[in-house]
Order: structure tokens, then C-alpha cells, then sequence
């Protein structure tokens, strides 16, 4: 069972450089560009999914101070840009190819459709050259590319994957007390990919914290715990290196965040909670390591139900994770995490996900203090009570209500989401 957890780290702890929705266009693109013998660019033709458009519509792209769905794809097909850097495709983005983007934007060649399909992700992007015509289509998961035709002939297909995630296995076998039990017993020495995840979006984070990005909610909220108008405790610890690693993500800086199932944000949110209470309780790596993989798990096991896209927003179910690997660095036991799970999603089931943005780092801040209270709570023997709303009565069962919500409430909610939004344009 040992390997199963952790191929599913493996399979759902990618590097991501930027906003992943507005990334897989942009993957989806230079798919198409590195199957093309052309020259020169006659027209591009995107379709996705209402989620993709929503969470790629005001969300600044790595390396430039643009947003859009226009921008993403024109520098996929960029000469420069490799597919098989995956998540960090726009990783070699420099002023030359940006002024090359704006150039073909300006000439019109892109054209944006909603894709008619039930997927929540689904990217397809045709591109017609002085030479030929490809197209590609990513879906279920931000990598998952399903096919690709030239001139109207398939050169690659693959099949609808298992899971939503876009994984070629199935994570049924995951449970919370299966999960418990692998962080107790696994070798430190194959938590590597915790140990760089750490590293990773600690990196993001303080750049956030130096530089000037977004809402600077990060930064702002460090600024007054020093100056003492905040506190000093651990919940502002978390709030303020959390937040500014998406504050710095969502204005496109160019590091890498390790993501968690597709999602950057989430990746953040699932792991510098964690490692901003264990630092400030000065707490050995070793636990810090297996309180993060927890976290990771938890987060992986939630998503894989809530969904790849959603109308609501997945920092909750990140943040529910980090709640339980912060109960785990409090000495919390089994029972507690649970605990911490029933509380979090009583407290934060009903944010709204209203597309990918410098301001989602106010809704990460937010979840990351939100889940320091729900792990302190259960510590003293406090949980919200089965029956009160969507809790049930096991952490297991308010997590089927709360993934329930996701994925059959979900769709005219997003569709009046996307509405309001388009509105705004």
C-alpha cells in the first residue's frame, strides 16, 4: 500500500509555472505547434470548457504582465516554448517572444469558442499553418492530452482516464485512515518529493514576501504581525507565507509552485500552512516532512472527489488538508484530524470559485488562518457536531456532502459565474 501512496504523490505533485488553467492552454498550443511542419501562422481556433475560461480570463500569465486566453496560446505556439516541459511550458518566456505574441495578437488570428462538452476541463486548440492543420485536445486533467490529428488524421489518441485527475490509476483505494497510517510509517527518505515541495513553494513565497505582487495580501498581513497591530501566533504565521506565495504565483511571477491535483494555489495551500506553524513551534523537519505529506494526501483524496474544476474553490480543500497535517504537528491523533476535517468544511463550504486571479490570494489567506482554528479546536475536544448543515456525522460522510455540492451543483452555478464575468469585459 506503501507504493500506492506514493505514486499518487508522484502522479499529483507536479512543478507549475503560472496559473495551470491559462498554462494548459498554453501546453495545449505548443502540442499543437510541435506536430505542425508550417511556417507561418494562418489562424488558431480555441475551445474549452466553461471552468478553463473562467479561471484563464483575468489571472497574469508567467513572465508578462498580460491575462487572457489569446496571449496563453500564442506563446504556446511560439518556436521557443517546448510541450514537453508540461506545467512549466512558459518557463523560457523572454520580452522577445512576448512582442512576437502581441504582434499576432494584433492581427486577429485567434479565435475563442465554449467548448460544447459536460467536462469541467477540456482544452481544444486547432491550428491552421501555410502547411497544415492540427489539432489537439487536453481534458480531464491539465496534461492530459487524448488527441492529436493532422489534416484530418489521428497521430495519437488515448483514452479517458480513470479518475478526474487525469490519472492512468484509480485512487480508491485512499482512505483517511489508510493516509494516517502511511505518514506514521513511511520512511522519511521517500518523502522527497514533500521535502522539494517545501522548498519549492517556500521559494515563491518569499518572493512574495519581498517583492511587490497582487494585493501584496502576503506581505500586508507580515507587515502588521511585525509591527504587533497582528499577532504573533501561529495563525498569522500561516496566513501571511501562504499568502504570498499566491499573491506572487497569481501575478505571474516566474517560479515554479509545486502543485497539488492541477493546481498551484493548492499546492501552496496545502503545504506552507503546515510548515509556517511547524517552523514557529519550532518543530523537527522530520515531523514538519510527514505533517505536509498529510496534508498533501488529505487534499489529493478530497479533490479526487470534489472534482478537477468546480464552482467553488479548491483552496478549501487544500486548506482542509493543511488543517489536518496542523493537527498532526499539535499531537493531535486520528480522531482529531477527522475532527479538523468536519470543521473546516462546516466553516468554509461555500466559497466560490469566480475564476484565477491576483485576488484568489486574499481567498487562500483566509483558508490557511481558517485552518489553524479548525486543528486548535479539536486539540481541546471541539468539533462542529453531525447534523449542523452538511456535517455529518464521520469526516468521510461531510466530505461526500461537501464533494456532492461540487460536482451536482456545480454547473448553472459556474454558468451565472462566467456570465457575471464576461459581463465585466
Amino acid at each position: 500500500m506503501e507504493e500506492q501512496y506514493l505514486k499518487a504523490l508522484e502522479e499529483k505533485l507536479k512543478p507549475a509555472i503560472g496559473c495551470t488553467e491559462p498554462i494548459a492552454i498554453a501546453l495545449a498550443g505548443a502540442l499543437a505547434a510541435s506536430n505542425s511542419q508550417g511556417s507561418w501562422i494562418k489562424a488558431i481556433n480555441v475551445k474549452a470548457s466553461g471552468n478553463i475560461i473562467k479561471n484563464a480570463m483575468s489571472v497574469i500569465i508567467p513572465g508578462t504582465r498580460d491575462t487572457g486566453i489569446v496571449m496563453a496560446v500564442l506563446l504556446g505556439v511560439l518556436p521557443k516554448v517546448h510541450s514537453h516541459q508540461q506545467l512549466e511550458v512558459l518557463k523560457g518566456v523572454d520580452s522577445v517572444m512576448i512582442t512576437e505574441a502581441k504582434r499576432l495578437e494584433g492581427l486577429g488570428l485567434v479565435t475563442l469558442e465554449v467548448a460544447d462538452t459536460p467536462k469541467k476541463l477540456y482544452i481544444e486548440v486547432i491550428l491552421t499553418t501555410d502547411k497544415d492543420l492540427v489539432r489537439t485536445v487536453i481534458q480531464d486533467g491539465h496534461t492530459n492530452l487524448t488527441l492529436v490529428e493532422v489534416d484530418g488524421l489521428v497521430v495519437f489518441t488515448k483514452d479517458d482516464l480513470v479518475s478526474q485527475g487525469g490519472l492512468d490509476f484509480s485512487l480508491d483505494f485512499m482512505t483517511l485512515d489508510g493516509i494516517i497510517e502511511f505518514v506514521d510509517t513511511i520512511d522519511l527518505d521517500s518523502l522527497g518529493l514533500i521535502r522539494e515541495s517545501i522548498r519549492m513553494n517556500r521559494a515563491i513565497a518569499e518572493e512574495g514576501l519581498r517583492g511587490s505582487y497582487g494585493l501584496e495580501v502576503g506581505k500586508t498581513a507580515r507587515k502588521y504581525k511585525d509591527s504587533g497591530m497582528l499577532g504573533q501566533g501561529i495563525a498569522n504565521q500561516a496566513i501571511a507565507l501562504t499568502a504570498a506565495g499566491s499573491d506572487a504565483r497569481m501575478s505571474g511571477v516566474m517560479l515554479p509552485a509545486m502543485s497539488n491535483s492541477g493546481s498551484g494555489n493548492q499546492g501552496i495551500t496545502a503545504t506552507l500552512p503546515v510548515v509556517a506553524v511547524g517552523e514557529k513551534m519550532g518543530l523537527e523537519e522530520e515531523k514538519i516532512i510527514r505533517g505536509a505529506a498529510l496534508s498533501n494526501l488529505v487534499s489529493i483524496y478530497i479533490k479526487d472527489r470534489f472534482g478537477v474544476l468546480s464552482a467553488l474553490c479548491g483552496a478549501t480543500v487544500a486548506a482542509t488538508g493543511a488543517s489536518c497535517g496542523i493537527t498532526y504537528l499539535l499531537g493531535g491523533d486520528g480522531a482529531q484530524i477527522k475532527m479538523a476535517i468536519k470543521n473546516m468544511i462546516g466553516n468554509l463550504a461555500g466559497i466560490v470559485c469566480d475564476g484565477a486571479k491576483p485576488g484568489c490570494a486574499f481567498k487562500v489567506a483566509n483558508c490557511a488562518g481558517s485552518a489553524v482554528n479548525a486543528a486548535l479546536l479539536p486539540i481541546d475536544g471541539h468539533q462542529i457536531g453531525g447534523g449542523e448543515g452538511i456535517v455529518a456525522g464521520t469526516a468521510e460522510e461531510t466530505i461526500e456532502n461537501f464533494c456532492r455540492i461540487s460536482r451536482e451543483a456545480s454547473t448553472d452555478l459556474d454558468k451565472i459565474i462566467l456570465d457575471i464575468m464576461v459581463g465585466h469585459e
